[in-house]
């Protein structure tokens, strides 16, 4: 019991350090956001994995039409009625993310991932499959040998034994690229720059900033989450000023004040930002144990009675006496840890005091359950 409170004291001293340290860090742009078009396209693909020690497919249909098909490439037609017993083989799904200006040529990683009955793809090979984009165009060929990081072994007397999950593996520069996105970069009059988050305060200070390197009237505030950057001339023109915006730093507004907990795990996240009114809080714990004293009870040595149990059973209550703490107005989030620490709660109870604490209106911040 003596260990939870320390536990999360250095928890807290830990969010604190960090809280009182932030406001005096300036960031670059460039992790505050990225410019709009420079995004990633996800690819996807259907294809079949061969070469598998028996763990694969069997019969599937899916299975069957898929290897019907890649066979057909090299001008081999099965006779109808016939389906191949595809042991050695599974249908897969493989997919892969296409990074901006990708260009004909360049390799991408691709993961591999089993549909059907496979259970294992260690060993496999996947044939050259094609990978979609979400406009249905082909912008990559994938072919290659996988790299399984699970195990799965299966004993004659129906036990398994799994090690992560075999039916997925990689194929580490197995993709090529077959088309270039049009990002429509090198086009326009203007560059956009998009935040991770908004806030319209983090907005008006990168604005500011781009316009006292580059000049007045050169970023505009679109919104809360995106500026507007006045640009002209060629790509390596676009590019360079881009390289110089980005390395630009600015001070990060404090963000709003918020109080995170995951109901699932118990974990309490609370930001510098959040401060607490007066209240009055109390916390305690009843307990109830039954304790049961069967005593069997003999009859008497020639006697005509019968062996019996003779139930006894104890019943206790205990419950805990804790006083009411005053929680004073906070001006930190250190203060706030040590009210909290006073009052010796396990993270578990602290849940429901943040939010009796929220619903009674002393508590400045959103609380937002994960």
């Amino acid at each position: 019991m003596t260990q939870r409170p320390t536990l999360f004291t250095l928890i807290a001293l830990l969010l604190a350090s960090l809280a009182a340290a932030a406001p005096a860090h300036a960031e670059r742009i460039k992790d505050m956001g990225q410019f709009q078009g420079l995004r990633a396209n996800q690819l996807t693909g259907y294809g079949i994995v061969v070469g598998l020690a028996g763990t694969g497919d069997d019969s599937l249909d899916y299975s069957t039409l898929g290897m019907k098909g890649a066979v057909s490439r090299f001008g081999l037609t099965l006779p109808p009625g016939v389906n191949p017993a595809l042991k050695n083989a599974a249908a897969v799904m493989v997919t892969a993310e296409l990074p901006p200006f990708a260009k004909p040529g360049q390799r991408l990683d691709v993961t591999v991932s089993a549909i059907g009955k496979a259970k294992s793809l260690r060993g496999g090979t996947l044939v050259l499959a094609p990978l979609y984009g979400a406009d249905g165009q082909i912008y990559a060929m994938v072919q290659g040998n996988l790299v399984i990081g699970g195990l799965g072994v299966d004993a004659a007397d129906g036990s398994k034994l799994t090690v992560n999950v075999p039916s997925s593996g990689r194929i580490a520069g197995g993709a090529t690229v077959e088309r270039a996105v049009d990002t429509g970069f090198a086009t326009g009059d203007q560059l956009t720059f998009n935040l991770h988050q908004f806030d319209a305060t983090n907005a008006k200070r990168v604005a500011d900033v781009i316009n006292g390197a580059l000049g007045p009237g050169t970023a505009t505030m679109l919104d809360g989450a995106s500026i507007a950057i006045r640009t002209g001339g060629s790509g390596d023109q676009r590019m360079r000023l881009m390289s110089r915006i980005e390395n630009l730093a600015v001070q990060r507004a404090e963000p709003p004040a918020k109080v995170i907990v995951n109901a699932r795990t118990g974990t309490v996240v609370i930001n510098g930002a959040v401060r607490v009114g007066t209240a009055a809080v109390t916390q305690g714990k009843l307990t109830v144990s039954i304790k049961e004293s069967p005593t069997i009870v003999q009859p008497a040595p020639f006697s005509r009675g019968e062996t019996a149990v003779e139930q006894s059973s104890e019943i206790g209550v205990d419950q805990e006496y804790r006083p009411v703490m005053l929680v004073k107005p906070t001006a930190s989030l250190s203060e706030l840890v040590d009210a909290i620490n006073r009052m010796g709660v396990p993270p578990g109870d602290l849940v429901a005091i943040l939010e009796a604490l929220s619903q009674a209106g002393a508590l400045t911040a959103e609380l937002v359950i994960i």
